[in-house]
């Protein structure tokens, strides 16, 4: 970042009194950064000695492993303190504005490189595009459709009027490039506070003539945060071993929904969740709605930061009470039992991170205080009173949890895999040699045409059936799913019924349409399940008709070469379960709907065309979106290993032809240098295998 160095004259006393002890809690993730830089060091020996088609397989694994980011999405309201706790994970208490426009719907990818120096390594900032900006100012957003289609005309011209009011200001604020600005991006080599508060921060009114330029080089803050829909950092940071990337979700609790789908989207592409919740504060509406959201992930995927434990009088008798709480209240939402709960305080962290320890309120210190005296044990007494405080400060513990998750859920899954796949390479090279001398004695050269050609054949036989059964098993998904929704709907209605008859039109009618999401999420399981089952099946013949290929081509010679049986991607999370539905609304437009209507059969018509109306987009993404990416990702897979042994068959035959020239092959001595580097690459590669 464009900002000055820790330690001045003026700051030298609090830059000294800064924790020392900003990795604890990261040893799982620090071990993992090591045995990804032997596997990086053995991928790159082993691209020495590799030739042409096996270079290509490895430079491909090679980046697989450099690509690899662990990401972590941070999920809960406006002012729960997301921002304040990603700065201080990421070690830097000023990093990113904490008082982020809840007018806007920005997610903030943080992506973190390990390194002591803040050094700037870049910022893009994504605008909207203008699908997205004309569906939020014509509709009023998704919650303006419901309002339309239930025909709350006065809570439709509501929120248009704000809609409206938005898009005005960002026309002020931008003049003429407002419509230019439409589905493109900003990018820097660098990024500091001024910069983000331009495109992610809250910003003053401006007074400006329709259609002037005001999108000039002013450092006005909120100038484009309206039309911004995600922005992408880039830094090192003091706290990480190893490269991982922290998602700032927009608060969910968004008067237009708008940000309900970016959270949706940001979770999806993101196996770690952190949902940070306040001490302080009673589980709300809008926390239910990120626990239905995250109820639909697996619950190693889900940590819990109850935050701002500092605002509680005695947070070490209340905090098993407000643990309990949450822990029934995951239960009676069918949320993950066994979420991992931290308790802590973003404000004790970045207290210590700015060396202002003495600047706490007297509150806060008693609290920190009372706290200390619960949780200090002898042996960790005697450190600094910095590092006390970010220990004490929870997030340690917070960090320490995504550690291990990153690495055995992630990080180790991905080392082994691309270990497997370089194996496989490995030893095809031996092959090629082996192949390469009886290629000099022999008369009759290997066709290599013919070779390609059933390679082809295996190829396109393995991704039809492939596709074939995956297709089969997602027209059966839809059709269980079409049934799960004719029958929430059957039984939603017959329970309007019976309110109606029970208790009349004058007592609201509240259902919990969890039942819906129950059966879809049931029969999401059984197609995951099911397309692993299929594909496990159909990678297993795909390597053993390329197996009995390679024989009948080169013989004896391929029988060292390692194939295996590549692993079965996990089936995507159904995120999508978590969207809100018609009828998880009991105030405003919902129960002003309900009072307009007379009559028992108008409740039940109307609430059926509403209910088919809310969830057509509801049932598209799971009939449709969530199958084609599981599709997606298990065709990808095959397509892969193909993409593998293809390069692997180019060096076989090459080495087979009769015609090479001798002349251009390697000394004994090269040759010898060379079986040893690969000798070693491949101990390490097999070592991670394993």
């Amino acid at each position: 970042m464009n900002i000055e160095a820790d330690i001045v004259p003026t700051t030298e006393i609090r830059a000294s009194a800064r924790p020392t002890n900003l990795r604890a809690g990261m040893d799982d993730l620090a071990a993992f950064a090591d045995r990804a830089r032997q596997l990086g060091e053995a991928l790159d020996s082993l691209s020495q000695v590799a030739e042409k088609g096996a270079a290509r397989s490895v430079k491909r694994l090679k980046d697989q492993l450099d690509e690899f980011e662990p990401s972590v999405t941070i999920l809960g309201q406006v002012k729960s303190g997301k921002t304040s706790l990603i700065n201080a994970m990421a070690g830097w208490a000023d990093l990113l504005p904490a008082d982020v426009n809840p007018w806007t719907s920005v997610v903030t990818s943080l992506h973190l490189e390990p390194g002591r120096s803040r050094k700037e390594t870049g910022a893009r900032f994504q605008f909207m595009a203008e699908d997205e900006w004309n569906r939020l100012t014509t509709k009023g957003g998704r919650m303006g459709e419901l309002a339309g289609r239930a025909g709350a005309d006065s809570e439709l011209q509501k929120l248009q009027a704000q809609v409206e009011m938005i898009r005005e200001k960002s026309r002020a604020r931008l003049g003429r490039n407002f419509e230019l600005l439409m589905g493109q991006k900003h990018e820097y080599g660098y990024f500091d506070k001024n910069l983000l508060e331009r495109y992610i921060c809250l910003g003053d009114d401006f007074d400006l003539e329709e259609g002037s330029d005001a999108a000039g080089t002013g450092d006005e803050q909120g100038r484009f945060a309206d039309i911004t829909r995600s922005a992408d950092l880039y830094l090192n940071c003091q706290t990480v071993p190893f490269r991982m990337c922290l998602r700032d979700t927009p608060g969910v609790n968004d008067t237009f929904l708008l940000r309900e789908q970016i959270t949706i989207k940001a979770v999806r592409d993101s196996r770690l969740c952190v949902v940070v919740l306040s001490a302080g504060q009673a589980l709300t509406s809008v926390d239910m709605g990120l626990i239905r959201l995250i109820s639909n992930l697996n619950s190693r995927d889900v940590i819990i930061f109850v935050n701002r434990i500092d605002e509680l009088p005695d947070p070490a008798n209340q905090i098993a009470e407000i643990e309990d709480s949450i822990r029934q209240t995951l239960k009676d939402h069918h949320g993950p039992h066994d979420t991992e709960i931290v308790f802590g305080s973003a404000y004790w962290a970045n207290k210590a991170l700015t060396g202002e320890l003495q600047e706490m309120t007297e509150d806060h210190s008693k609290t920190l205080l009372d706290w200390a005296a619960a949780n200090l044990t002898p042996g960790r007494s005697d450190q600094s009173p910095a590092n006390m405080v970010w220990d004490l400060s929870g997030v340690p513990a917070l960090l320490n949890a995504i550690s291990q998750r990153a690495v055995v859920h992630l990080g180790d899954p991905c080392l082994t895999e691309i270990a497997s796949a370089a194996v496989t390479v490995a030893t095809s090279q031996a092959a090629s040699k082996s192949i390469r001398l009886h290629a000099q004695k022999s008369a009759t050269p290997v066709s290599g045409k013919e070779l390609l050609a059933g390679f082809d054949r295996v190829e396109q036989k393995s991704l039809a059936a492939l596709d074939a059964e995956l297709e089969r098993l997602m027209v059966d998904y839809q059709q269980r799913a079409d049934r799960a929704h004719a029958t929430f709907v059957d039984r939603a209605t017959h329970s309007l019924i019976k309110h109606l008859e029970d208790w009349g039109e004058h007592v609201v009618w509240e259902y919990d349409p969890s039942g819906l999401r129950i059966l879809l999420r049931s029969a999401h399981s059984l197609l995951g399940s099911r397309s692993q089952t299929a594909a496990k099946k159909l990678y297993e013949q795909a390597i053993r008709d390329i197996a009995e290929l390679l024989v009948s081509g080169f013989g004896d010679a391929v029988e060292g070469i390692q194939i295996g049986i590549p692993d079965v991607p996990e089936t995507p999370p159904p995120v999508a379960l978590g969207q809100t539905i018609a009828l998880d609304f009991n105030d405003g437009w919902w129960v002003n709907w309900w009072r307009r209507k007379r009559g028992y059969a108008a409740f039940a018509k109307q609430f059926k065309q509403l209910i088919a109306s809310e969830t057509e987009q509801f049932m598209v993404q799971m009939k449709e979106d969530q199958p084609a990416e599981n599709r997606a990702v298990l065709m990808g897979k095959l397509q892969a290993e193909f993409d593998g042994y293809r390069n692997i068959l180019y060096d076989l035959i090459e080495n087979a032809s009769a015609d090479r020239d001798l002349k251009a092959e390697l000394s004994g001595e090269d040759e010898s240098r060379q079986r040893e580097v690969l000798d070693g690459a491949l101990t390490t590669l097999r070592a991670f295998a394993a």
